[in-house]
């Protein structure tokens, strides 16, 4: 466990990485005893700042879904970081990689609630009852640590959350099995990834239910309009300067995002 003045350190670490887009070296590094509770109170933090700053946490995302990924982190469950407002870039938008430190993108499904969600003890028709509705969405990741890095620096790192992309068709939670759903990754024309809904957890909007039974733990509770991205089904692609990467979700369309 970490001091409190330990943790403020962290969070100017990794607040002066993103401002100065220059990856810092590993908190786990620096800070050899952290812990899974230091890690997220590090992110906390870092969100507190930026919401005192004028920002609005607009929900959350869901990362490490799969046990694959589980296992090269060594962890048994997912992990999770905050959405802010100004992560939120239209579908086709053109950003500018220089604003990032190393740019991956994701291919995700993103609930968006209509209804209060809390933990414990949820299940996965509490969670497609309070959805709103699920629309195809590209995640931005990106990593403000150096590698090779460990778990407990990615959830101080927020997750690497960066950006949302949001876009194609919305369908309602019920309307169609998500599990099915597919998606295709392309990086300039060219297929990149490939991968099911179902990849996530089995079924993604079981993503969705561990965060909720996740926060509901420390008394938060996911709003309706929060955005949750329940996690990637391919694995990331990286992106550089000029690069158009494009999500293909078969009948429930696509969404694109070009770096300049």
């Amino acid at each position: 466990m970490l001091t409190e003045a330990d943790r403020n350190k962290a969070a100017d670490t990794l607040m002066n990485a993103e401002r100065e887009r220059k990856q810092a070296t590993q908190l786990t590094t620096t800070f050899p005893d952290i812990s899974f509770d230091d890690a997220y109170k590090i992110s906390a933090e870092v969100t507190r700042r930026k919401i005192a700053a004028g920002a609005k946490l607009i929900g959350y995302k869901v990362g490490l879904t799969s046990k694959a990924m589980q296992r090269s982190s060594k962890i048994e469950e997912p992990d999770y970081g905050h959405l802010l407002d100004h992560m939120l870039i239209p579908d086709g938008a053109k950003v500018y990689h220089a604003n990032y430190c190393v740019p991956r993108v994701e291919v995700e499904l993103a609930f968006v609630l209509g209804k209060p969600l809390k933990g414990p003890g949820l299940t996965l028709l509490d969670a497609l009852r309070a959805t709103d509705y699920v629309v195809p969405a590209l995640e931005i990741v990106d990593a403000r640590i150096q590698d090779p890095r460990k778990i407990y620096d990615t959830i101080s790192d927020n997750g690497a959350a960066a950006g949302i992309v949001i876009g194609g068709r919305p369908v309602g939670p019920m309307d169609v099995d998500l599990r099915w759903v597919g998606g295709i990754m392309y990086k300039n024309s060219e297929i990149e990834e490939t991968g099911l809904a179902a990849g996530v957890l089995g079924h993604p909007a079981m993503g969705v239910v561990w965060l909720a039974n996740k926060l509901g733990e420390h008394g938060i509770t996911m709003q309706p309009g929060h955005i949750i991205l329940a996690g990637s089904f391919t694995r990331v692609v990286f992106a550089q300067k000029g690069d158009t990467l494009h999500g293909d979700f078969g009948q429930l369309g696509g969404v694109a995002v070009q770096f300049i």
